[in-house]
């Protein structure tokens, strides 16, 4: 049964309610975004079109770690600092861990009780619905729509570890990796590409006995980054250390994250990227719609299901059954 206080879902009024900054309309907005029925992905896609001319101005940042590198604490200290210096902060969290339910997990707004109550935050976990690929389009969507709501600085967590690195780090401006202090042990589980994407390295715990730790460990973290070649010629990736939790260094960070768009703006740089993601976001989703409409196609179903098991029990090679489905929808 419909509410009889539930508003319609015409796009003219959400598109309204976020720009006005209502952020119960704003919450309404990303549930569309997030769901599967045809009906609310198309009234999402017209309301993003709508609010488009009201995105693009805020600064995306993506923050990754392993479990216990304090992601959490440092992002409530740093959001916190930014909305105190007069910035409007969203939290999205990149949630791949959730694919039993399909579900987001809530325990971020717990974990980040400053920005939990603070006016000028939001915090907004994204269920993954099974796959990467789906979060990303889902988080990507959801970050126009609080743009258009005025959040300035958008802030986006990899809760989990590995493909979810790669695929923040093409949504966002500045790709931030937190470390633990001890890197001696743990530069040697170190996915080589982790470092290759970020624009900065982060030891935290670098307070009370951990801060001789955590300054030997950004050492050697500097060290692994020097035999790499940058990803811009006009930045090279800082190595700092911080406390989240003592709110120590993270001034210095954010100076950092300024400078790196200051001088990625002056290349050009800046500008560049941000198109080639939207270009990439389009061949993504339509990889996914195509994706979608083959397994959905009443011609093929049937003998998808029939060629995936001989494929599984060896009996038809996988360009053998690629070859006779592409036959099957014609191309």
């Amino acid at each position: 049964m419909k509410s009889a206080n539930r508003r319609p879902l015409d796009v003219p009024t959400l598109a309204e309610g976020i720009r006005s900054g209502n952020r119960a309309t704003l919450a309404r907005a990303i549930t569309l975004v997030e769901s599967r029925k045809a009906e609310h992905r198309r009234i999402a896609r017209e309301l993003i079109q709508e609010v488009l001319p009201r995105t693009g101005q805020a600064l995306r940042v993506g923050i990754t770690g392993v479990p216990g590198v304090g992601k959490s604490t440092t992002i409530d200290t740093l959001g916190s600092n930014l909305t105190a210096a007069g910035h409007k902060v969203a939290v999205l969290a990149v949630d791949p861990s959730s694919t039993r339910t399909g579900g987001s997990i809530l325990g971020d707004k717990t974990r980040m009780a400053q920005l939990a109550v603070d006016r000028n935050a939001f915090i907004r976990p994204s269920p993954s619905a099974g796959t990467l690929g789906g979060v990303a389009a889902k988080t990507r969507e959801t970050m126009l729509l609080c743009e258009a709501a005025g959040f300035d600085t958008i802030l986006v967590e990899t809760v989990g570890i590995g493909q979810s690195e790669t695929t923040v780090a093409d949504m966002v401006d500045f790709f931030l990796v937190l470390m633990l202090p001890g890197a001696g042990d743990e530069l040697q589980g170190i996915k080589k590409g982790v470092l290759e994407i970020a624009d900065m390295i982060a030891v935290n715990k670098a307070d009370g006995d951990g801060a001789t730790r955590a300054r030997s460990a950004a050492s050697d973290y500097r060290a692994a980054l020097h035999i790499l070649a940058p990803k811009s010629p006009t930045w090279t990736p800082p190595v700092i250390t911080i406390s989240g939790l003592a709110n120590e260094g993270l001034d210095a960070l954010w100076e950092q994250v300024e400078l790196h768009r200051t001088r990625m703006t002056a290349s050009g740089e800046w500008q560049s990227r941000r198109a080639d993601q939207q270009v990439a976001w389009m061949w993504d989703l339509l990889q996914q719609r195509m994706m979608e409409a083959l397994k959905n196609d009443e011609r093929t179903a049937d003998r998808l299901k029939s060629l995936e098991a001989s494929v599984r029990e060896g009996e038809t090679s996988v360009s053998i059954a690629v070859e006779e489905i592409a036959g099957l929808i014609g191309i």
